[in-house]
């Protein structure tokens, strides 16, 4: 393949394929042949937590994912420095904010079920818009349109769809602290949503249409003025689209929770190691041994993933670091990639 097409892609068309453009299709396949198995049907005992061995997979591969951030917040010096306080202070207080105020504890569960959509959306928006700059798109020509694109087709089925329930679930723990500000009032938000989940779905039906009619309208327009947009990144938009329709929206397999983290996690881990492998590899003096530091990269990862899966909750010092871990992945990769700052 000739160099520029090579350019086009992030990595490279192979790699591209494999972590960044082919997993939403792929994982939608997974959770339908894995659907009503003994993998996702059979509970088993693990360190004395209950679950399927689909669902350890799963929350081990979240867990996983939500801890390779550090690789690039802490572990690249030349991000590093650019946000001492951000890395080290801010952490530092969540964490013991999370164990003195149970309160805090269960309000930060809250946000981190609701920051991870956000944060979703925006990681797709991510790799959308790096492929409009390889094709030679301006940074902000259609940058705010395709931000709230992405937030639509990740958010919309979500609030509109089957599993908004379970998205809700976190706030039935206020439940359990009525003497606590607001408690009563934030426990009752699940009902009081899905009181209104017809008006709910109608809205964002209708306000969804409204933004995509403006979205073509745009492009159109930058269409006609000789703007061509990236192949790549209209496929990975519209296979992202299907797949989060058809699975938050429906949940036809039972399976939504699988394909969309899957997806989600085996891009982030691609990415991660397309960026940070080689500056991963110095720090462990494996330059020359680049499948030696993957495999430490991938073990380390996965060890964290498999013991916070079996890690019990009740364990509140140890639970919090979890917990603190994951809330600082969704504010660090707003600020440790940039498209614009040519930091990816």
């Amino acid at each position: 393949m000739s160099a520029p097409a090579r350019r086009l892609f992030i990595v490279g068309p192979v790699y591209d394929w494999v972590f960044f453009l082919a997993p939403p299709m792929l994982s939608l396949l997974v959770g339908i042949l894995l659907a009503d198995t003994s993998l996702t049907n059979d509970v088993h005992t693990l360190a004395g937590e209950e679950d399927t061995a689909v669902g350890f997979f799963l929350g081990a591969t979240i867990h996983a994912h939500l801890v390779a951030v550090f690789v690039r917040s802490h572990g690249n010096a030349s991000i590093r420095r650019l946000y001492p306080w951000r890395f080290f202070a801010v952490p530092l207080a969540l964490y013991l904010a999370i164990v003195g105020s149970v309160w805090i504890a269960v309000a930060a569960t809250v946000v981190a079920t609701w920051w991870d959509v956000w944060h979703s959306g925006a990681q797709t928006f991510g790799f959308a818009r790096i492929y409009e700059r390889n094709a030679g798109t301006a940074p902000e020509l259609g940058r705010r349109l395709d931000f709230w694109l992405n937030q639509l087709l990740y958010a919309g089925p979500i609030l509109a769809g089957a599993t908004l329930v379970d998205h809700l679930e976190s706030f039935e723990d206020f439940g359990k602290l009525r003497a606590a500000l607001f408690s009563p009032e934030l426990a009752a938000v699940p009902s009081q949503v899905l009181g209104h989940r017809g008006a709910l779905a109608w809205a964002v039906v209708g306000l969804g249409s409204a933004f995509l009619l403006g979205y073509v309208a745009a492009y159109w327009r930058w269409w006609r003025q000789g703007w061509r947009p990236s192949w790549i990144k209209v496929w990975l938009l519209s296979s992202t689209a299907a797949v989060s329709i058809y699975s938050w929206g429906w949940n036809s397999w039972g399976q939504a929770f699988l394909i969309m983290n899957l997806f989600h996690a085996v891009q982030y881990l691609g990415l991660v190691w397309a960026m940070e492998g080689r500056t991963f590899a110095a720090w462990l003096r494996l330059r020359r041994h680049p499948r030696a530091a993957l495999a430490v990269f991938v073990g380390s990862v996965a060890l964290y993933g498999l013991g916070t899966q079996l890690l019990d909750a009740d364990l509140t010092a140890l639970w919090a670091i979890t917990l603190v871990v994951s809330l600082m992945h969704f504010w660090y990769d707003a600020f440790v990639w940039s498209v614009r700052k040519a930091q990816i």
